[in-house]
């Protein structure tokens, strides 16, 4: 049986993490890339895709005019429930991913993040990104990247069947960006991101909340000085290149011509 990511997959997934205080989060770096080319004040901003929807949230928060695009009633009732509780504006649409009920140039800013990795084919996806992106606009296309543990870690999983989404891929830097280029978009910058806190940690806390029921914080704080000498070297290494072979996430930013 070939496996597939399915919305089964993704109801049972949303239905079992509505205590968003419990379940990992971007660390809002959409947001920030968004922010990275200006304000959003009064822009049409789309998250397709959009999950738990916080960096759809944190952009409204900013003024921006977001919008949410989900197939899942599950995931869309998550964000409605966030946004009412900080009286956010936030439009909720369910949709095909593949054919979104937008006009062509009218978004100003799509972008999504652990969505693209589910099509066997990317292609029609980022060709939809593209064309409802007004000219001048951005898509930001964030997947996971090959070479991280995690990744590895992943494809063992969907290998034994036991992966909770049942089927996803992962790209190179350079591989994704040949794929946002396909889809008719300039490549302006490819970013990654690191996982914090790291593999090891999130094992080990994934298995004793499993096996012996105890609950490891979800974030755990060290040491000022720690915590700061490891955001500085984050930071310099972000300016090579190769770092993005180091990181968990990448992230590509396109325009549209």
């Amino acid at each position: 049986m070939r496996r597939a990511s399915t919305l089964d997959h993704w109801e049972s997934y949303w239905k079992g993490h509505q205590d968003l205080d419990r379940t990992y989060s971007t660390g809002g770096r959409l947001a920030r890339e968004i922010l990275r080319d200006g304000p959003v004040e009064g822009r049409r901003v789309l998250e397709v895709g959009a999950g738990s929807g916080r960096d759809s949230l944190a952009l409204a928060r900013d003024r921006a005019v977001a919008i949410v695009l989900d197939y899942s009633p599950a995931s869309l009732g998550l964000v409605q429930q966030q946004a009412r509780a900080e009286r956010l504006p936030v439009h909720l649409v369910r949709a095909d991913a593949l054919a979104m009920p937008f006009r062509d140039g009218s978004i100003d800013v799509v972008f999504h993040q652990g969505l693209l990795e589910h099509f066997r084919d990317p292609a029609p996806l980022l060709r939809e990104n593209a064309r409802i992106a007004r000219r001048g606009g951005r898509v930001i296309v964030d997947v996971p990247q090959t070479l991280h543990p995690y990744t590895v870690m992943k494809q063992l999983l969907i290998a034994c069947n036991a992966w909770f989404a049942g089927w996803e891929t992962q790209f190179t830097p350079s591989g994704l960006e040949r794929r946002v280029a396909e889809a008719g978009l300039t490549v302006r910058r490819t970013y990654g991101e690191w996982m914090v806190p790291g593999l090891l940690y999130r094992v080990l806390r994934e298995a004793l909340k499993r096996g012996a029921r105890v609950s490891l914080p979800l974030n755990p704080r060290g040491p000022a000085w720690w915590s700061a000498m490891w955001e500085g070297a984050r930071a310099r290494a972000s300016r090579h290149r190769w770092s993005l072979w180091t990181s968990h996430v990448i992230g590509t930013v396109g325009e549209k011509p």
